[in-house]
């Protein structure tokens, strides 16, 4: 009985905070569509509702296995806007988290060394898979079986986590209750560690000229390499057949095989611009590319980038590249903290939804690079977020890149953060045993001051400066 009335209150407690929790400013102009389409093969699709959608640059008939999202409150391609596009879901995956307050407007912060403001930063809020939660627990098969029968949930994947150190669970929700409700029932569980919403990420590409990111950051093209670097990047599939990657993938990885590739642009982009070769060379020629495909559709959910993520560790890469951008999630926040731990320098964009947008992880939690996107003329992309996050910047305004399609010009803090990624290739290729927290200190005391004296939420330090950087000791 005291167990039952404990999980009550935590119900009714979840709820109110669900509501409480809901912002003002919430950026959506329309409320998103809540409905759960589930088309999984098997047992599980019996009794869907299975829809039919367009995803961006996809087909008209939804994939066996796709689950379709809510309308996504992140904008992933502001230049234009486009609809929102369904979500596919692989056969596995993993989960994420929570809100905060406005981060500061433009100009100088108050605490630039630890990116700590004066008021807490307001978190992206983002969607979520309607039916599922992630949960780390403490425990083994059985224990999670136990849990799953006594809250009456679905175990949908289960897996070790390297970058969590404990075993992660997809629990499905099969009766229709609130996310918030069954995280709140969980707690009163001591098997489980941490319980998270499976957020939807997106990948930070703008708009769609020789690339001047060379003069820009200080890098003589002659000279650049990242031989043998190894460079891990979690985007969309990629054509392994452009010209530009030849002899640059070492590896690759699916994380979500049971999704057809629809599209490989972007995928294709970030790695030419790390280490392309040939006509359309990238910043670090020589380097080993490792890449997880974790989106599609322009969308990924947790658990996919979690295994995404894990993967990478175990390749031993010295650097992650991550293009895109979501709701503050512990379970990422742990990973990306192990993974710095392990020495690998993360990067991330810093998002592409304006000046007032909320902060956007990967990139804000301590440990990432953030990095905003400047122009041919150093200055600021305009709808690059804003925030006491931003570390560094870098070239990510029309940019040519190679593509699916061959070649294509790009803009976004998705580029600015590959620039970043293979300018950083270069430092530890002249210089292998310098660790990830001398090359983050040496970026941002090096870096070419823009905007407002000092470090800035629009600029961060300044302007990547790789020669001054290499320099430095």
């Amino acid at each position: 009985m005291a167990a039952e009335a404990v999980i009550r209150f935590a119900a009714m407690l979840a709820a109110a905070m669900t509501i409480a929790a809901v912002p003002a400013s919430a950026q959506t102009s329309a409320k998103p569509d809540r409905t759960k389409i589930d088309c999984r093969d098997g047992a599980n699709a019996a009794g869907a509702d299975c829809a039919k959608g367009d995803a961006k640059g996809g087909t008209d008939t939804a994939q066996a296995g796709a689950v379709f999202l809510p309308a996504l409150i992140v904008d992933l391609f502001p230049n234009p806007v486009v609809p929102p596009a369904p979500m596919p879901r692989p056969a596995s995956a993993t989960p994420p988290a929570g809100n905060q307050a406005d981060p500061p407007p433009g100009g100088p912060i108050v605490s630039p060394t630890d990116l700590v403001a004066v008021q807490p930063p307001r978190a992206v809020v983002g969607d979520f898979v309607p039916d599922e939660v992630l949960v780390t627990v403490d425990g083994d098969a059985g224990a999670v079986q136990q849990i799953a029968a006594s809250f009456g949930l679905q175990v949908r994947s289960q897996r070790q986590s390297r970058l969590l150190g404990t075993t992660l669970v997809r629990f499905g929700i099969p009766d229709g209750r609130p996310v918030g409700v069954v995280l709140a029932q969980l707690a009163a569980d001591g098997r489980t560690q941490r319980r998270e919403p499976n957020h939807v990420y997106s990948l930070q590409q703008a708009a769609s000229i020789v690339n001047y990111a060379f003069e820009h950051i200080a890098l003589d093209s002659k000279q650049a390499s990242g031989e043998n670097v190894r460079i891990a990047v979690i985007d969309t599939g990629i054509d392994d057949t452009n010209p530009a990657l030849a002899g640059v993938i070492a590896e690759q990885f699916d994380a979500m095989p049971g999704v057809p590739i629809e599209k490989r642009d972007h995928g294709t982009s970030i790695d030419g611009l790390i280490a392309g070769v040939g006509a359309l060379e990238g910043m670090a020629p020589g380097a080993r590319i490792y890449h997880a495909r974790a989106f599609e559709g322009g969308k990924s959910t947790m658990d996919v980038i979690l295994a995404a993520l894990d993967w990478a560790a175990d390749q031993d890469v010295r650097i992650i590249n991550m293009s895109f951008v979501g709701p503050k999630n512990d379970l990422l926040g742990v990973a990306c903290r192990n993974a710095r731990a392990l020495g690998m320098v993360l990067v991330a964009a810093a998002g592409n939804n304006g000046p007032k947008a909320p902060y956007g992880y990967p990139a804000a939690f301590d440990g990432v690079i953030a990095v905003t996107a400047t122009d041919a003329k150093d200055g600021l992309m305009p709808q690059a977020n804003r925030g006491a996050y931003v570390f560094i910047s870098a070239p990510g305004v029309e940019m040519v890149a190679p593509s699916g399609a061959g070649s294509d010009v790009v803009t976004g803090t998705s580029f600015a953060a590959a620039i970043v990624s293979g300018a950083i290739a270069n430092l530890i290729h002249a210089a292998p045993d310098r660790s990830a927290d001398d090359i983050e200190k040496a970026l941002g005391a090096t870096a070419r001051d823009l905007g407002p004296k000092g470090r800035d939420n629009d600029f961060g330090y300044g302007l990547l400066d790789i020669k001054a950087a290499a320099a430095k000791e």
